[in-house]
C-alpha cells in the first residue's frame, strides 16, 4: 500500500507543475487573439467596407443588365498592380461591357485603394502582432 501511495504522490506532484504552464499557455493564446483583433478589426472593416461599396456601386452601373456584371473586382489584383494608371487601365477592362459611364466609379475606387492591405497582408499582421 505504501507503494501506491508513493506512487499517486508522484504522478500527482508530476501533473500539478504541468497544470500552470498549461494555463498560462492558454492565456496567452488568449492574449493573442485580442491582439490579433486589435490590430487587424481596424483595417479589416476598411477593407469590408470597400468591398460593400463596390458591390453597391456595380449594381447601380449595371442595373437591368446584371448578366453583364463581372463576377468580381479583386481588391488584390488591384493592390499588386504598381501604379494607379495600370489599376485604371485594369479596372477599365474589367468594366468594358458597362453601358453606363465608369469613370466616376474608376476614380473613387482608386482612392478607397490607398492605404488598403492585401488580404494576406493583414493576415500576416495579426501573425507578427500577436508575438
Amino acid at each position: 500500500m505504501a507503494a501506491n501511495r508513493v506512487g499517486r504522490r508522484n504522478n500527482h506532484k508530476v501533473h500539478s507543475p504541468n497544470r500552470g504552464p498549461r494555463e498560462a499557455g492558454l492565456n496567452i493564446q488568449k492574449r493573442q487573439a485580442r491582439v490579433t483583433v486589435k490590430y487587424n478589426r481596424k483595417e479589416l472593416q476598411k477593407r469590408l467596407d470597400v468591398e460593400k461599396w463596390i458591390d453597391e456601386r456595380l449594381d447601380e452601373l449595371y442595373l437591368g443588365r446584371e448578366a453583364e456584371m463581372p463576377e468580381e473586382v479583386n481588391i488584390d489584383d488591384l493592390l499588386d498592380l504598381p501604379s494607379d494608371e495600370e489599376r485604371v487601365g485594369k479596372l477599365r477592362d474589367i468594366l468594358l461591357p458597362c453601358n453606363n459611364n465608369t469613370d466616376v466609379f474608376i476614380k473613387d475606387l482608386i482612392v478607397k485603394l490607398h492605404g488598403l492591405q492585401k488580404q494576406e497582408d493583414l493576415q500576416n499582421d495579426g501573425i507578427e502582432h500577436s508575438h
